[in-house]
This record gives C-alpha cells, structure tokens and sequence, in this order.
C-alpha cells in the first residue's frame, strides 16, 4: 500500500489560493473523511495551519516540517526527516495519505502508488498547484461522476502501473 495522494484539483491542477482550498463539494469532503479515516494522513507546516492547528480527528496526524512545531495535540507528531520517513515506510502494510500541499505533493508524488484526485471541470484563480504527472503511466478507474453548484467534478482514482 504505503502512499496515496488525496486531492482536489481544477482544470489546471489548482490547488488552493491564500492558503485554502479553492473548491469545496460536500461529496468530496465526504470522500476525503471516509477515505482517510482510521489512517496516517502527512501534511505540509502551511496545511497544518490552514486546519486551525487542529489535527484531524480519527486519524494519526504528521507535519513534515523542518521548523520546530511545539505543543501539539494528541495523534498528532512531526517528520522532520523527509528520506528516513520515506524509507521507513514505503513498502508498509497501511495506506498512508498525503494531504497537501503542493510542496508536499511534489516531494511525495514519485512515491505515490496511487492518487485520489477529484478532478474538477472548472477553473479557478490559484496561488498554488498540483505537480504535473504523466497519466500514461496510471491506470484510471473514475470512482464517481458528480455535480454540486452546477460544477461537474470525477473523484478519480490512478493506480501506477507495475513496470
């Protein structure tokens, strides 16, 4: 299992502006919650703040940082060690997601097996970006077709493909 990306993105791979999120889908957020309940979920210092510094309840909170972060919560711990983490954990057992942001989508992207991505047919103004990915090297299964707000959206998942 090890790494998936869970994500959701615009036409152009927005992301988020001013440090949130540019689309909100009741179905999606739904999604998120079910998906990475009762797992690991890694998050940049910038996403920790954008959550009021609240970890997500039912999961085990990491911050990969390399400030020092004081006095955080309960299933809540810090990674410091980027390539140790990495090592420790890519061939485990558990599913662990990656959660934003971009840095960290970047840095996690090639260890990735698989991406949630709830890809959005729509754009909108962004200050920050998911990292491009060649699709061909994915298989695509679309987990559900939606529309919320008149806006239609896919929650697709892309497996890597062995070599």
């Amino acid at each position: 299992m090890a790494f998936s990306i869970i994500a959701c993105i615009g036409k152009n791979l927005e992301l988020g502006k001013d440090n949130d999120l540019i689309f909100h889908f009741k179905s999606d957020m739904k999604f998120f919650r079910e998906t990475t309940r009762d797992h690991t979920v890694v998050m940049g210092a910038n996403t920790w703040v954008s959550l009021g510094e609240k970890p997500l309840p039912n999961r085990q909170n990491l911050i990969l940082s390399r400030s020092k972060l004081n006095n955080l919560p309960e299933n809540t711990t810090q990674i410091s060690n980027l390539d140790e983490f990495i090592k420790k954990n890519e061939d485990s057992d558990e599913e662990i997601f990656i959660i934003g942001g971009a840095s960290i989508y970047r840095l996690f992207l090639p260890h990735a097996r698989t991406l949630y991505l709830t890809e959005v047919d729509a754009n909108k103004d962004a200050d920050v970006f998911f990292p491009e990915f060649n699709k061909e090297e994915y298989d695509l299964t679309t987990l559900q077709s939606l529309t919320e707000n008149e806006i239609k959206f896919n929650i697709n998942k892309y497996t890597r493909k062995e070599n």
